[in-house]
Formats: C-alpha cells, structure tokens, sequence
C-alpha cells in the first residue's frame, strides 16, 4: 500500500509514484525505484510537496529489492501456500503488472494525442504557440525514448480519436524509433519528430475530400492534394519550424528514384529527416488507409515495401525499418509452428525476430491471458501470417484485431526479467 512522503525526505532505494501528466516530468515512467540522488534533485524541481511511495517495493540501507512486476502490489505468500496457490498468485501478479503497462501506454498515447489536437488548432491563429505545443511534445516524446535500454514497439487496443491525429502519432513514433536506431542526436531527432508530427499540416487548408490520395481524382483534384505539401511548408514557416523541421514538410512526398512529388527529387538530395517520415508514412498509410477495405496487413505491408517499391526509398533506411519492425510487426495475425493463432502486440526494436503475442487460448478468457514471450519460448516459432479474414470465428473473436493499427513504445523488459517471470509463473 503506498503511502505519502515530503520530497525533501526522499532517499534512493524508495519506489516513487508520480502523479503527474506523462508530459510533466523526464522520467521514462510514472511509477519507478529512485537510483541516484540525480533523480532526487530532478524530482524536488518539479515543484511537487509531498509524493507518494511504496515501503513494500523499496530498498532502503541496501536491502535487497522485493519488486514486485510493474503496477502490481508485492502479495506476501502465506505461510502454508501450496505449489499451486504460489503459482496462482504469481500469475495474478504477472496479470496484473500487464495490464498496468497496457494502462499506462494508453494513458501516455492519449495524453501525446490531445497536446497533438491542441497544435494543430492552433496554427491558423497562433502559429508560434503550435510550434511551442508540437517541440514540448517531441521533447517529451523524446524523454522517454532517448533513455538506456530497448524500446518496444507495442499495439495499442484503444486510438486517440481520429484518424489524422492517430496517423500523426504513428508516424512520429516509429520515425523517431527508426532515428534513435540510427544513433541520431538529440537535436536531430527534435528536428524529425517535429516534421513527422506536422509533415501533413498543410492539409488544413485543402478540402477534407480531398486529404487522401484517391485513384479516382481528376489531374485538378490530384494537384489540390498534392498541393498540400506547399501550403505545409507555408505553416512551417509562419509556425518558425526550425529548418531540418520544414525540410520534412516539403519532402516527405519524395522519392529516392525521383518519382514523388512536389519536386521530384533523389535520394542524394533528400534530407535524412524527410527520407525517414516518407517511408514510414507509406507504411501507415498501406496499414491504415482512409478506405478499411484497402488496408494491409502489417506483414504484407512491408512485403510491398520491399517487393515493389524498394528502389522509392533509401536502402539503408527501409533495411534499418524492417529490421526494427520485424517480419511481423505488431498487429499481425499469425499462426504459430504449433498450430495455434495469435496475434503480434509488442516487437522489441533491437531483438524483434521473437515478438509477444496475445495467443487464442479457448480455455482463459480472453482478459486473463498472458501474452506470450517468444524471447523465452525457442520451440514455438510464428508459421506464417494471416489476414483476419482467414481466422477461425472463435480466433477472430477472441484476438480482436483492430480495424485501424494504433502505435506507441515502451521500454522492453530485459531477457532476464522475462525468463524470471517466466520461471516464476512456470514454478
């Protein structure tokens, strides 16, 4: 049970919770052990009295830690526990630390998505306040990306709203993802994660028919959309985006081979923010076009990728893209070596062959399963994957694809962690 304390009080060892907005702070969570007395001054800035703590999931004057898996309370066994009590509570335990990572990924994807909204509405009136509103969000993006340790690239089972600010989001984050891959600066990665969150601005003053590429435009209607990357540096310029920043609104349309639009440029000549956002923004758009009819499935939208349209993009760039999304990226339908079906939920961006997956399981309901780690499984491998439309009724009920792919990222447990839970809940 957590209790509260002075910050003037605090001490390393103590597992602190933040009560704050995911933007409010540096920390890549809300909830965490104090390590250093770095954090304790960083903690004391944010202007907060008293905060809370957990006395069960600290550890003071060097005791060894008792944590408990995130989000969940230490339950103390009895002293008579059976073999299968332990184990029916670690489960319960290792639930429940799973669903407050879900919880917490969704509360920071909805929060990143109303600062979002806030920036866009206002660049008609208040341009310098939606270049302020989109750099305080790529920051805080940023805060929690640039930190040591993987990141995985998770599925999110609620949008925030609607398309144009989910697209926004999901292009941003897998931008600045495939840009810390890339071992960018963080000045670099500020100047990309504000382009990719603003590379469609220019749409704002297009009519909303026109806001995605149809194959039944006439040439009038096809240069009215394509006019959108014009009018979008035009914002950038009355926003004063930083000059990187304009460059991937003026080229995310482009292609390395010269056959994209406004300017038809090549690789050499695209910037390497612009050369980013234009892959993985074909990569939303395939999964999550305008018309459901059209989308793809993950996998299939990178088989394209690589397939057919390998020479519009930066070899290295779409060779780093799919290696760091994996074969099946997350919120893909798969069936898996044993015959059974699941889909994709999270890939680790480094190690991403061996992704968690959320099984069909007809035997636990569906909100008491535990996703699988196939990082611990080495006998379970993925056969092939699947179009939704291909499950069985019951799979397909009980996994629940989404229509429309919502991404975030979270910092990927770490081998050790996972084959101790693993024996935990196996024991």
């Amino acid at each position: 049970m957590s209790q509260t304390i002075a910050v003037q009080d605090l001490r390393v060892g103590m597992y602190v919770h933040l009560d704050l907005g995911w933007m409010s702070h540096p920390f890549p969570l809300s909830s965490f052990r104090i390590s250093s007395p770095e954090q304790i001054a960083t903690i004391r800035s944010l202007g907060l009295q008293r905060l809370r703590w957990a006395p069960e999931r600290s550890a003071l004057d060097d005791e060894p830690p008792a944590e408990a898996p995130a989000g969940a309370a230490a339950t103390p066994a009895a002293p008579f526990d059976t073999p299968e009590q332990r184990a029916a509570r670690r489960r319960r335990e290792a639930l429940a630390a799973q669903r407050a990572a879900a919880q917490q990924c969704e509360r920071q994807y909805i929060e990143a998505g109303r600062a979002w909204r806030d920036a866009l509405d206002s660049v008609p009136q208040r341009p310098e306040q939606a270049r302020l509103t989109t750099e305080s969000l790529t920051g805080a993006l940023l805060d929690k990306m640039l930190v040591d340790g993987e990141m995985c690239i998770r599925l999110l089972s609620t949008g925030a709203g609607d398309r144009a600010t989910a697209h926004a989001l999901n292009v941003a984050v897998i931008s600045l993802l495939l840009g810390r891959a890339f071992g960018l600066a963080r000045d670099e990665m500020l100047d990309l994660g504000v382009g990719a969150l603003l590379h469609d601005v220019g749409k704002i003053d297009i009519p909303d028919r026109l806001h995605h590429l149809d194959d039944g435009f006439t040439s009038a209607e096809l240069n009215a959309y394509r006019d959108h990357v014009a009018r979008g540096v035009a914002q950038g310029r009355r926003m004063t985006l930083a000059p990187a920043a304009l460059l991937v609104l003026a080229q995310h349309h482009e292609h390395a081979d010269g056959s994209g639009f406004p300017m038809r440029l090549t690789v050499e000549r695209m910037a390497t923010g612009a050369r980013i956002v234009a892959l993985v923004n074909r990569y939303d758009n395939l999964c999550n076009p305008a018309l459901l009819a059209r989308a793809l499935t993950p996998h299939e939208a990178l088989s394209i990728l690589f397939a057919q349209s390998r020479t519009k993009y930066d070899p290295a760039i779409l060779n780093a893209f799919i290696k760091m999304m994996g074969v099946y990226p997350a919120g893909s339908v798969v069936q898996l070596s044993d015959e059974r079906y699941a889909m994709v939920v999270s890939v680790n961006s480094s190690r991403p062959l061996r992704p968690r997956l959320l099984v069909h399981d007809a035997r636990i309901a569906r909100d008491e399963a535990l996703f699988l780690d196939l990082e611990t499984e080495p006998e379970v491998g993925i056969r092939r994957s699947l179009s939704p439309a291909k499950l069985p009724r019951e799979a397909l009920e009980y996994l629940a694809p989404r229509h429309r792919l919502t991404y975030f990222f979270e910092p990927a447990p770490t081998r050790a962690e996972v084959e101790a839970l693993d024996e935990e809940i196996g024991a």
